[in-house]
């Protein structure tokens, strides 16, 4: 039953597919699972390297992997990573001027629809008593002619 639904879907085995890597040693594997966190997934771009399952995703592990077994240190793999993709692919990207929308923009955006918020609800709030005073004025004007 199972083979059956493999044959039928065949995307499913494939999804489920781990690439394993030949770690020297734990120590190593530590150190490329904390790296893969830090990294962004260009493709998926809300995931991390080590938890993407896009296929860029792994050929940035295998990279990464090469990277390490050439002994360069994962500061040294972050900036041939970033002189390659830009910040983007740094998950948590430094604060710069370059990145000054992505970590302010969402603040800005709120504080600005906040704003356009209260300016309606006073707009309104103005309305109302200009038109609740107009009332009460032809009101008073009705009553002396009865």
């Amino acid at each position: 039953m199972l083979f059956a639904l493999f044959l039928a879907f065949p995307g499913i085995a494939a999804a489920q597919a781990i690439d394993p890597l030949p770690f020297k040693d734990h120590a190593q594997e530590v150190r490329f699972q904390n790296l893969t966190r830090q990294l962004r997934c260009l493709v998926c771009q809300n995931e991390n390297l080590a938890d993407s399952n896009a296929d860029l995703a792994r050929d940035l592990r295998r990279e990464v992997f090469g990277l390490m077994q050439q002994g360069k240190s994962d500061d040294e793999i972050k900036q041939y990573l970033v002189a390659r993709y830009s910040q983007f692919v740094l998950y948590d990207p430094p604060v710069q001027p370059s990145t000054w929308l992505l970590w302010f923009g969402p603040g800005l955006f709120l504080a600005l629809g906040a704003t356009v918020v209260v300016l309606t609800i006073r707009k309104r709030s103005r309305a109302t008593r200009i038109d609740s005073r107009l009332v009460d004025n032809a009101t008073i004007e009705q009553g002396d002619d009865w």
